[in-house]
């Protein structure tokens, strides 16, 4: 307990006058809430979910396809030759491993996408934060999550979400 507050009296002292006196030195920011409720984090999560409905159709689309063919084949079966059935059985399995397979990869595709276009945004909302920073005199940002207790004026989420709003819009050009 006692280095706690050796350490917050150290950060005090170390703190410019500048920054002591124009605000908290210390500012934080929920970045859930920039992506969800900016224009721009908004138009990525309505892009990335409709590429996700789309993929989800799809996929739907081609169960139902395999479970026609699987159906098709079992109730074909007493009329086929033993060998017959078993080519067109393993034809089948190595048609439906090729399709995991290709499913798996878009699916990997549409999370890099996801992780990509999340980066995109905080790289592009990196440089907002960092000038209320300075325009606060402030010496650091902290995430939400990682914080224990602030008083109010610290928490600059709602700012930022306008200043996003008004600097990149939805983030198209």
């Amino acid at each position: 307990m006692i280095g706690i507050r050796v350490f917050f009296v150290w950060l005090m002292l170390a703190l410019p006058a500048a920054a002591q006196q124009s605000g908290p030195p210390v500012l934080i920011v929920d970045s859930e809430r920039l992506f969800f409720e900016t224009a721009y984090g908004r138009n990525l999560t309505e892009t990335l979910a409709a590429q996700a409905a789309a993929l989800q159709a799809e996929n739907d689309e081609i169960v139902d396809s395999l479970t026609q063919e699987e159906r098709s084949l079992t109730l074909r079966r007493p009329e086929m030759t033993h060998e017959a059935f078993r080519a067109e059985a393993e034809a089948f399995d190595t048609k439906v491993q090729e399709v995991r397979r290709v499913r798996d990869a878009k699916n990997v595709d549409l999370q890099v996408a996801t992780a990509q276009a999340r980066a995109q945004f905080e790289d592009q909302v990196q440089g907002i934060i960092a000038n209320i920073m300075l325009e606060r005199g402030a010496a650091l940002v902290l995430e939400q999550r990682n914080v224990v207790l602030s008083v109010r004026a610290a928490n600059i989420t709602d700012d930022a979400i306008a200043r996003i709003d008004r600097e990149l819009g939805n983030g198209e050009p």
